[in-house]
């Protein structure tokens, strides 16, 4: 069985004391007095650019990154970086058109600018949604995936490394959005760190193993013997088509799942809500840098493994309790290799990743519980250090909930060599079409009616619901002809998902277009937002750091199509 050696926990306990000290310096310096509830939620004011974009990267890159996107890259090879850069490029217009219109209308919360836009109806069904979304699909799985690679790594057990995460997050958490804020910084360190370790030594054994020597020379040896690993757009005649279908990554569902994730979700815009647009903008571009670096950190890894694998290496590290080869333990194997304190080091790496994404999480979960549900609909007068007190215990909660489901579904749904990445970006994509329509409307057209948002809402959801279980019910041979359905295996012909997000979405938008037609000629209108295109004019160092992501993005694509 794998272990630590002493070293590595030195390393990790240095780590930790550090991230604790900070922590705690950051919330003593800063704490001036009771905390209000925008100050303890949103570290109103006090986050630089450097600190929401660090936290930004270090709320996104958790264990579904590095576990998830690593065992994809086993699999499916460079494919899965689209996630990545495509997300480069959605930060930037997020940037432009998005965040503008929260902060000139005076946005905290996502839920609170469906109320603001639409009605409480929608806003209350929303922060419902949310709720369970985060808890049932994020939190479990971070939770899960994190888990299963800290006990491969130190061979502790598995429920015992779940536990342990989540306390690590709760004390994080409870300092408030600052200490997240802050503290990520010092995350997003020891993540990048960890991965260019990890991926310096995969190279290097490539390289033993080969008779060559150099970094280069180790990926050149890469991409000889895993060719089919490094192309970005897949064929209908790709095993993997289902997951990535060829040019959606570029022109149809990646968008939707990167707009609305980056763009409508309190997660992640939550860091960017309490700043000014220039702060806010900067530290979304600086993101936008971190994400092209991050393929170099968790897929070539998983690459890496891929080849390492073929050479005899991991057959038994990477195989389940049922003897199943199992992806998500690609990326846990990898780092095995590593020397002692480099171990550690990688360790902390991994560790800082999951635990930064968990108190990203959880925070918001707690904000969107305590904002937009107890204090709209249980109690409106409740004070501010009752709303403070209430969000603490929201987070505890929340992170008890996670814990349990992750014991409970967690090997169920992401075990025995399911893809870890790919199950949270499915079931994300259950509603993820429905409210970006909804949002998108409601940014730009001030005709659009709260009942054409309900019905992106539920009816988003519901064919979505309808699209992953139709094939089961009736055969769609027929739509194999033209690339929008492909055979799985069984017999049975499923869309892939990120073309039925496309279908969905083109459908809420349609519906929405029609029944805010008919409202609007009955004379009903609804409150638009604040909006005029002074508002989306950049600073010419923006712009010349979106030109720079633009060429970067137009060359990666155009040396591994």
């Amino acid at each position: 069985m794998k272990t630590l050696a002493t070293g590595d926990y030195v390393v990790f306990f240095i780590y930790f004391i550090i991230v604790a000290f900070y922590g705690w310096w950051v919330y003593r310096s800063k704490h001036k007095g009771p905390s209000d509830s925008k100050d303890y939620f949103l570290a109103e004011g006090s986050l630089t650019w450097w600190a929401i974009g660090a936290s930004l990267i270090a709320s996104n890159i958790s264990a579904e990154q590095f576990i998830g996107t690593s065992g994809s890259a086993f699999k499916m090879g460079i494919a899965i970086s689209s996630y990545e850069w495509m997300a480069a490029a959605t930060l930037i217009i997020v940037a432009i058109f998005f965040i503008p219109v929260y902060l000139k209308n005076k946005i905290a919360t996502m839920p609170q600018f469906l109320n603001q836009r639409y009605n409480g109806t929608v806003a209350m069904i929303m922060a419902v949604f949310w709720l369970l979304l985060y808890i049932v699909v994020n939190l479990m799985s971070i939770l899960y995936l994190g888990a299963l690679a800290i006990s491969g790594i130190s061979g502790l057990n598995l429920y015992l490394c779940i536990s342990l995460l989540a306390i690590f997050a709760v004390f994080i958490t409870l300092g408030g959005m600052k200490v997240i804020g802050y503290t990520d910084v010092i995350q997003v360190f020891f993540l990048v760190l960890g991965g260019l370790v990890a991926t310096y030594i995969a190279l290097n054994r490539i390289d033993a193993l080969t008779g060559t020597s150099g970094l280069w020379n180790g990926f050149k040896i890469l991409k000889e013997q895993a060719d089919d690993h490094f192309h970005l757009i897949f064929k209908k005649d790709n095993p993997n088509y289902m997951d990535l279908p060829g040019l959606s990554v570029l022109v149809g569902g990646m968008w939707i799942t990167n707009l609305n994730y980056w763009g409508c979700n309190q997660y992640i815009t939550q860091r960017a809500l309490g700043a000014d647009l220039k702060t806010a903008r900067g530290g979304l571009l600086f993101a936008a840098f971190l994400k092209l670096l991050m393929p170099v950190i968790v897929v070539l890894p998983g690459i890496a493994a891929y080849v390492l694998y073929q050479k005899g290496m991991f057959h038994h590290e990477m195989l389940s309790s049922k003897g199943v080869i199992d992806v998500n333990k690609a990326y846990p194997s990898l780092l095995n290799l590593l020397p002692t304190y480099l171990k550690g080091i990688a360790f902390a790496a991994l560790t800082a990743a999951i635990v930064a994404s968990l108190a990203g999480k959880a925070n918001s979960i707690a904000t969107i519980f305590t904002l937009d549900i107890y204090k709209k609909a249980i109690n409106p007068t409740a004070s501010e250090q009752k709303l403070v007190s209430l969000g603490k215990i929201s987070v505890v909660v929340a992170m008890i909930l996670g814990v349990l489901l992750s014991l409970v579904i967690g090997d169920k749904l992401m075990g025995e060599g399911k893809q870890g990445f790919q199950y949270i970006q499915e079931y994300t994509g259950f509603v993820s079409p429905g409210i970006f329509a909804m949002f998108i409307l409601g940014f730009f057209w001030k005709k659009t009616t709260s009942n054409a948002a309900l019905f992106a809402t539920i009816g988003g959801f519901i064919l979505s619901v309808v699209f992953k279980f139709l094939p089961y019910w009736t055969n769609l041979s027929f739509l194999a002809p033209y690339g929008f359905s492909k055979d799985n295996g069984t017999g049975v012909f499923e869309i892939p998902f990120l073309d039925r997000m496309e279908f969905v979405f083109a459908f809420c938008i349609i519906g929405m277009y029609i029944i805010t037609m008919i409202e609007n000629a009955k004379g009903l209108r609804t409150n638009g937002l604040e909006v005029d295109t002074s508002m989306f004019k950049t600073s010419r160092g923006f712009a010349i750091g979106s030109i720079v992501i633009c060429v970067l993005l137009t060359v990666l694509y155009t040396i591994f199509w």
